[in-house]
């Protein structure tokens, strides 16, 4: 169940990625959900997408809490 919910978390970011606001609501909701070790994976992915989106990087604070 607790990878489905990562998965999950995975697709709703990439969905959102098009939009920084939405994306950091989206990812503070994910931190409060997750595992810890499901977190320290989504830190990897959310650099990937940042990549992608650089003005995604504003959200990285929120992994540093």
């Amino acid at each position: 169940m607790a990878r489905a919910m990562f998965e999950y978390t995975k697709t709703v970011l990439a969905k959102v990625s098009f939009d920084s606001t939405l994306f950091c609501k989206e990812l503070k909701k994910a931190l409060s959900r997750l595992l810890p070790y499901e977190i320290e994976e989504l830190k990897i992915y959310i650099k990937s997408l940042i990549l992608q989106n650089p003005e995604l990087d504003q959200c990285l604070i929120l992994l540093k809490q």
